[in-house]
């Protein structure tokens, strides 16, 4: 009995991974193994990198902060300590946006603070 292959999938599978490697450099883009090999670690970076996201985008905000409480003449780390003991409740993203873009609200949650 002859060996029974499954080419339709097989295809499938790798215009699969070749259409993943849309825009790569050279080789990465329409040879198999290179492209197979560059969207595995593409995937793996992408999956990392969405949990670092979260990561830089905190400590953007604490720099922020950090920059609008020592305009005023407070650390960082007074001014949350501060915010904590009045049971003031705003996270880091809307005090970091409140140092950026409304700088007279900010320095009344510092004057709440002090």
């Amino acid at each position: 009995m002859p060996r029974s292959v499954n080419s339709v999938a097989k295809r499938a599978r790798r215009k699969k991974v070749l259409k993943q490697a849309k825009g790569y450099f050279g080789r990465r883009k329409n040879v198999w193994t290179v492209a197979k090999n560059a969207v595995d670690k593409a995937m793996q970076y992408s999956y990392r990198d969405r949990r670092v996201k979260k990561r830089t985008f905190r400590s953007l905000w604490i720099m922020r902060i950090n920059a609008g409480a020592r305009q005023h003449g407070m650390s960082y780390s007074k001014f949350m300590g501060g915010l904590k003991a009045n049971n003031i409740d705003l996270n880091r993203k809307v005090l970091a946006d409140l140092a950026m873009n409304h700088p007279e609200a900010f320095e009344a949650v510092i004057n709440k603070v002090k």
